[in-house]
């Protein structure tokens, strides 16, 4: 995905965003890292954010990554999640495969939690990808999103019941 890469801009004149606002890592977050900013995020010094594998961020500072909710599920196989700086928190994602078919439809994580109906160009990299990692998986960023929702309806409330 980093070697395709994302452009996102701001169009001054049409008063819109065009493009994906997403900066995957090289790796994982650092596990230290990521209880660090979770603490400080839930304002809840007994939390650790064990339960998340962090894999990119937004210009903003949101965060996205797996939460690893599916016992014996590898990391691909869990959900994705994403955390606004400002508090907000969904699921975008069933697991990678969606992910990647999010991408593919021209929509990121950002844009898949906030700007759902937004008017988007399909990425013909990206297709390529997730025809060759999620084969037959094909669907609208809508009804990606809304399958995650549906799936993990509850995840907000969890997290919110561990802010302070």
């Amino acid at each position: 995905m980093a070697e395709i890469g994302f452009t996102w801009e701001w169009d001054d004149e049409a008063d819109e965003a065009r493009g994906c606002d997403f900066d995957p890592y090289d790796r994982f977050e650092a596990p230290e890292k990521t209880a660090w900013w979770f603490r400080l995020w839930t304002g809840n010094d007994e939390v650790d954010g064990s339960e998340f594998r962090f894999f990119g961020t937004t210009g903003g500072g949101d965060y996205v990554g797996f939460w690893l909710v599916r016992p014996g599920a590898s990391n691909i196989e869990q959900p994705v999640v994403y955390l606004t700086s400002e508090g907000r928190c969904g699921v975008v994602a069933r697991d990678l495969g969606d992910l990647l078919w999010l991408f593919a439809n021209g929509l990121g994580p950002t844009e898949a939690f906030s700007d759902l109906g937004r008017e988007t160009q399909p990425d013909e990299a990206f297709q390529a990808i997730a025809e060759r990692h999620a084969p037959g998986r094909r669907r609208s960023s809508a009804e990606i999103v809304a399958g995650a929702r549906q799936e993990f309806a509850g995840f907000p409330e969890l997290i919110h019941a561990m802010c302070r």
